[in-house]
């Protein structure tokens, strides 16, 4: 891995800092949020692969547990008590994400008899689809760096119940899926569909069976990934930059998979990557770049920024393993025009001034994790 000892030395910066203020190391009472904390798992494991200090493979570990412990169960000020999954102690600490994970919002999930208020639903909790993918992709990271595979089994776990609670049949018979579910999964709190979860969850759920030992005891997602197959393509374009960055992080995944011999989807790689391009052009249309930093959303910049470092070493990895198809390869080539943008992104947010703002200060958390994911991404990204 080819990160400068500057940048290894920032995010460790970033890192420590984060595991401060949000109660990881001993002085604050721990706080979790588990699309924050899936990146900082993944940082931290980074950080031992690049420095070899065990400290840091510690602190994920740590990391994982306080999540499940704090995020597997129900609120402090909710009237249930416990763990989401309603299993007693000693059986959900085997099974830590069989109920799934709370977002960790601030404020408690919508009741029943309340009305729907969007502005409102976005600081309440429950869970997402999209955030337990990611943490499912954390807990993969984590098997194959400290070795110990219970971790794809709790990724595996928490796939079964995420997809069996997200997805439904819709009235006119087209295969859905929940945006956002309610603490207990039992109702959906937002009903439409988040235009790039089924792709996520399918490429996620293969990424976990490719790390699954073969072992007849071990859980499978054989059928998750038949079922989730069969509704994934949709319209995969955007003008966000988060997702956009996405698109990229998922089109380095299937070369992965690829290049490790899981599956040989050349298709749906260049789908992948054509609708990146697109999306990426919508984005720079909006030139963004000439905002200041308060009309700015740094963790979103970021994402795209995590997601041009993707297609820097899906080109390096085409390099060593040829992939022969050509429009793939035009494509890569056409893309990587646009990576530059990702040093820019990082040294605009690098700046203190910049990380000064309302704006960076209201989201400081997310913040800081995803610039360290960023500085040093191949926490983050192999598989």
């Amino acid at each position: 891995m080819t990160v400068k000892n500057e940048n290894v030395e920032k995010a460790r910066e970033l890192m420590i800092n984060f595991a401060r203020r949000t109660g990881l190391l001993p002085g604050n009472k721990p706080r979790r949020y588990l699309w924050t904390d899936a990146f900082a798992v993944c940082n931290f494991l980074g950080l031992y692969l690049y420095t070899s200090d065990e400290a840091y493979r510690k602190l994920a570990i740590h990391l994982v547990d306080q999540v499940h412990h704090i995020l597997g169960k129900h609120r402090e000020d909710d009237s249930r008590i416990g763990w989401i999954s309603g299993l007693k102690d000693e059986e959900a600490e085997q099974h830590p994400t069989i109920g799934g994970l709370r977002i960790g919002k601030e404020l408690p999930e919508r009741r029943v008899d309340e009305p729907f208020n969007w502005e409102l639903e976005w600081e309440r909790d429950g869970q997402y689809y999209h955030y337990l993918t990611k943490w499912m992709h954390a807990l993969n990271k984590a098997a194959l760096v400290t070795g110990d595979l219970t971790y794809n089994r709790w990724a595996i776990e928490l796939a079964k119940t995420a997809h069996s609670a997200f997805t439904y049949i819709s009235p006119d018979g087209r295969k859905r899926m929940y945006w956002k579910m309610s603490i207990d999964l039992t109702r959906p709190l937002v009903s439409s569909m988040g235009q790039h979860d089924p792709l996520d969850g399918f490429i996620t759920y293969n990424e976990l069976q490719a790390t699954a030992p073969r072992k007849t005891e071990w859980p499978s997602l054989e059928e998750e990934i038949a079922d989730i197959a069969s509704f994934y393509e949709d319209y995969w374009i955007t003008d966000d930059p988060l997702s956009v960055g996405e698109l990229l992080l998922n089109a380095y995944k299937v070369s992965q998979l690829i290049r490790r011999g899981y599956w040989n989807r050349i298709d749906l790689l260049l789908r992948i990557l054509n609708d990146a391009y697109v999306s990426l052009e919508a984005f720079l249309r909006k030139e963004f770049a000439i905002l200041q930093a308060e009309d700015r959303l740094a963790f979103r910049e970021l994402g795209l920024s995590i997601g041009l470092k993707a297609l820097d070493r899906l080109w390096k990895a085409m390099s060593e393993v040829p992939i022969s198809n050509e429009e793939v390869l035009l494509i890569v080539k056409v893309l990587r025009s646009y990576t530059p943008l990702a040093k820019d992104i990082e040294e605009f947010w690098l700046k203190p001034e910049n990380r000064s703002v309302e704006t960076w200060m209201e989201h400081i958390d997310i913040n800081d994790v995803m610039l360290a994911t960023s500085l040093i991404p191949d926490g983050y990204l192999e598989i």
